[in-house]
């Protein structure tokens, strides 16, 4: 069990949260919530004992074991995959390692002898015997294949990295997991994987996410940072968030009587309850749903961006071509090889595959800021393609410095600076953030900048390479509408399920050696034995 007492963080004037006092239990997972810059990564920090707080202190039951997902991509650069994996259990892989000395030390003494056998005893007893299988079965289940294990982290990709740091954290079964945004830079398929995994998860889990399908299939509770306060209410995102919103349309109607909300939040929340008993989520975590308070729900007091995509000229009859498309990374192998589709009217194609550089390999050529090395694109001649970037670095350099409002009017037809401020605003840029330096925006700022400069072209095709990194759960949840909303075409990819499943109409994945095009949607595609063959043979192909 981990617990918090009066818990209190602030730098300088600013308060980020005070008297926190929650109690985090084995068998729940606990979901960690709240605007951008509301104190969600600094929060697990603490818990972790990686910052400080100003007063307060943080409690971890004796004898648990405490995992964290590294951020830091760099730090095993020269340990071998397999053994990164493992010091995931620091205790159990310090024995390994000094009993491994005493067996290759020539010279060792029958104490050396006696102390090797108390350790043996000791790393079987931590399940020590299994520990490498254990390891290599993680990798696996995340797509790192046999032939890396045994590779240094340093020959690895971004990806691949991101994933060996996420088995390190999980493995050995820890009493406390603390995972930080564990499904950025994952494919569909291992956030999938995850997502059960962590509902099956017999210990405690406490996770930020911006992706809301994968909070509402592993979360028992959610952590909600809101008023300078952190409370935890039952139940998943979803329920969190109606019942919130619920909550602020009652309040806004002064005239409805309190038994009235009562009746309306107890009928959803049976509602909810019954809907619940379908999920994949453990049954020990259903029993969770009775426990709920309505007293702890509040209404959010955070605000939704204005998105919305208009097309300003109607598409003909052809809309895109792609013909045998291929292109090789810079150390040779394939991204994509002879990749061929012809896109048809109002088709939104969600892409999918493995390697997430390949996706943006295939998105910055049909943008025309890359060259395939072989193939053709044409797009029909009354498209008007606008493309919003994985890395949008480029747009916010310090060589063309610009504040908010010249920035944005350089994408506009209309120049006048009531109009652009009022643009901004609904972007949540208000009051003298107009004049803020575009090079010092953060990352969700920039992504909220490319989707207004997106609105002002009236495009009608959408290329969005994760067009909800660095986004908050606000900002996706308006995004994800004015997607489903918009009346163009589209491709795109994004590791969030539900943008996935409630916008993509057709899904093709991609491979290094060639690719599979559906017609389903996004949970048919991933659960159909037909698709599962079909990425066999692509993969056994490429290993031949």
């Amino acid at each position: 069990m981990l617990t918090t007492t009066d818990l209190g963080l602030q730098y300088g004037k600013r308060v980020l949260f005070d008297e926190v006092s929650l109690k985090f239990t084995r068998g729940n997972c606990y979901g960690v919530i709240g605007a951008n810059g509301a104190g969600k990564s600094t929060f697990v920090k603490i818990l972790a004992g990686e910052i400080d707080p100003n007063y307060g202190s943080v409690n971890l039951e004796p004898g648990n074991r405490m995992a964290v997902l590294k951020q830091d991509h760099f730090e095993f650069e020269e340990e071998i995959v397999l053994n990164t994996v493992m010091m995931g259990h620091k205790k159990m892989y310090d024995i390994m390692v000094e009993k491994d000395a005493i067996y290759m030390n020539p010279d060792a003494t029958d104490a050396d002898g006696l102390r090797a056998a108390e350790l043996e005893n000791t790393y079987g007893e931590m399940g020590g015997w299994t520990a490498e299988s254990d390891a290599a079965e993680l990798l696996s289940n995340m797509g790192i294949k046999e032939h890396l294990h045994y590779k240094q982290m340093k020959e690895l990709s971004g990806p691949e990295k991101v994933k060996v740091l996420l088995a390190q954290a999980l493995f050995g079964e820890p009493d406390i997991l603390l995972l930080d945004e564990p499904t950025n830079d994952l494919d569909a398929l291992t956030v999938t994987w995850l997502s059960d995994f962590l509902a099956d998860f017999k210990n405690t889990v406490i996770v930020v996410s911006h992706d809301r399908y994968f909070l509402d299939m592993v979360c028992t509770h959610i952590v909600d940072i809101d008023y300078k306060k952190i409370r935890i209410t039952t139940g998943n995102y979803t329920f969190w968030y109606e019942t919130s919103q619920m909550m602020a349309r009652q309040i806004a109607n002064k005239n409805k009587k309190n038994e009235q909300k009562r009746k309306e939040l107890m009928e959803f929340i049976q509602r909810f309850s019954a809907n619940a008993s379908k999920s994949r989520q453990a049954t020990s975590r259903k029993k969770a749903l009775e426990k709920i308070n309505l007293e702890e729900i509040m209404p959010s007091s955070r605000k939704y961006p204005y998105i919305h995509f208009k097309p300003e000229r109607e598409p003909g009859d052809q809309i895109l071509r792609v013909n045998n498309l291929s292109k090789r990374a810079p150390d040779g192998h394939y991204y994509f090889s002879d990749i061929s589709f012809t896109l048809e009217a109002g088709e939104k194609i969600g892409l999918i595959g493995r390697e997430t550089s390949a996706l943006t390999a295939f998105f910055d050529i049909l943008a025309g800021e890359d060259q395939a090395d072989s193939g053709t694109i044409e797009f029909g001649q009354t498209i008007t393609p606008e493309y919003l970037p994985n890395e949008n670095e480029h747009y916010f350099s310090n060589e063309n410095d610009l504040d908010l409002i010249n920035w944005l009017r350089q994408y506009s037809e209309e120049k006048d600076e009531q109009f652009i401020r009022g643009f901004l605003g609904r972007m949540l840029f208000s009051g003298e953030e107009v004049y803020k330096k575009s090079s010092v925006l953060s990352g969700g700022e920039k992504v909220r900048c490319m989707l207004s400069k997106i609105m002002l072209k009236h495009p009608n095709f959408l290329l969005l390479d994760e067009p909800t990194n660095h986004l908050d759960l606000e900002s996706i949840t308006t995004l994800n509408n004015a997607m489903i909303e918009f009346k163009g075409n589209m491709i795109f990819t994004s590791h969030d399920h539900q943008i996935m499943q409630t916008v993509a109409n057709r899904i093709i994945e991609i491979h290094p050696n060639g690719m599979i095009d559906s017609l389903m949607n996004y949970d048919e595609f991933l659960k159909a034995d037909r698709i599962k063959e079909q990425r066999k043979s692509l993969e056994g192909a490429l290993s031949v």
